[in-house]
């Protein structure tokens, strides 16, 4: 059973935020992180993940750089930044909330 698109479209900045809090990555490997949290049965399209970071970015959430690999294609990475810390602790919360308000309407 795959997880529903719909029950966690609004969610994907937090995802990536989540991801970030964790280091300083890239779209490719951040997505695979994903998938692999989730058993496959979540993922980003490219174009999602790649206009979150670019929202995420003017929103002062993350920063991004060029990496400096040795040899192969330069990678862009991704860094959270203080206020995407904060950010990222406030929609943990609001997550948590929900899910009890949810809990309570369907039990």
């Amino acid at each position: 059973m795959s997880i529903s698109s719909d029950l966690l479209r609004g969610h994907t900045d937090t995802i990536i935020l989540a991801q970030l809090a964790a280091g300083d990555n890239y779209g490719y490997e951040i997505n695979k992180n994903i998938q692999q949290l989730t058993d496959g049965e979540y993922g980003l399209k490219e174009a999602t993940l790649y206009t979150a970071f670019k929202r995420l970015e003017q929103s002062g959430f993350i920063r991004s750089y060029w990496g400096d690999e040795g040899s192969g294609a330069r990678r862009r990475y991704y860094a959270i930044t203080p206020e995407g810390e904060d950010q990222l602790e406030l929609n943990r919360r609001d997550w948590e909330h929900t899910c009890m308000l949810l809990n309570r309407l369907i039990k």
